[in-house]
């Protein structure tokens, strides 16, 4: 998981510095990249599970809705509007909307502990973005893009509940490729329409090309694949506790790439944001053997 938020920071940074293109074309061409380079590792274990696909079609197309087609599309549409660290700062709801549907529908057990792990990971990813201002949240320049990452919010929470529900019946490279191509399918006419109104954009730039791939190969495939296994190892609600990394490895690329400035309060909710996510998953793993061992 570690591995998976450093590549969906550097998404946040990428997908904010080709924001010159709109954000539709961005998720096709993404999800374009990324269905020709899996299709020939995917194609035969498609083929071969297609009777699984079908049975499940239902699930496993709300699966690839929520999670592929349109999470990062509300990400970029949000990064037209609002800032990175705004961005960031919703992403942390990611894990708290996943634990209550977890407990809701998968019926996850969470311990008291738990529950102050989320609340204190939420509260140290919002110090780092509010550098310590955490009494200034309500007053923040809210704008559409804060308004869009509701979405993405949306989306990425149901999507954790699905992926540990079905995202076992299927081929890793299988499942990636049927999604992919369902995106392409689901946004090829929205994007047409998009060139409509805003005109067809400019390519010429090495720097939107390169982002464009990172985008395709990272985000969509690797990051995706690995975040799936995580899930199934540590169960959706304790998987998505990790996000809340994602504000401290965002402005430490930040820093790096841009030249930012790096507080002691963002440091400081760092810190924050690790015990968090450190009592969630060890505790839940104590709990687990702990019940394992009643049963036996």
């Amino acid at each position: 998981m570690i591995i998976v938020v450093i590549i969906f920071a550097g998404n946040i940074l990428i997908g904010k510095a080709i924001n010159d293109l709109p954000p539709f074309t961005i998720a096709f061409f993404r999800l374009l990249i990324a269905f020709l380079i899996v299709f020939p590792l995917g194609w035969r274990r498609a083929w071969e599970n297609r009777a699984i696909f079908l049975e499940y079609k239902k699930p496993f197309l709300l699966m690839t809705l929520a999670g592929v087609t349109f999470f990062n599309t509300f990400i970029y549409g949000a990064l037209q509007f609002t800032t990175s660290s705004n961005v960031a700062i919703l992403e942390t709801v990611i894990p708290a909307l996943t634990v209550v549907l977890s407990a809701l529908i998968l019926k996850e057990k969470l311990m008291r502990i738990q529950w102050f792990g989320v609340c204190l990971s939420l509260l140290g990813a919002i110090w780092v973005v509010m550098d310590g201002r955490i009494f200034s949240l309500l007053s923040m320049d809210w704008n559409p893009g804060d308004a869009i990452m509701i979405g993405a919010i949306i989306s990425w929470s149901v999507y954790s509940i699905m992926v540990k529900k079905y995202m076992h019946l299927f081929p890793a490279f299988a499942a990636l490729l049927v999604m992919t191509g369902i995106s392409v399918i689901v946004l090829l006419p929205i994007v047409l329409v998009e060139w409509l109104i805003t005109g067809i954009p400019s390519f010429d730039q090495p720097n939107l090309i390169l982002g464009l791939l990172y985008l395709g190969i990272f985000p969509s495939l690797i990051a995706l694949v690995l975040f799936n296994r995580a899930v199934a190892m540590l169960g959706a609600s304790q998987a998505s506790m990790f996000l809340n990394f994602l504000p401290v490895v965002t402005i430490i690329g930040a820093y790096f790439w841009l030249g930012e400035n790096i507080s002691m309060m963002q440091i400081l909710g760092a810190i924050i944001v690790i015990a968090g996510v450190t009592i969630t998953t060890q505790m839940g793993k104590q709990h687990t053997r702990k019940t394992l061992k009643e049963n036996y």
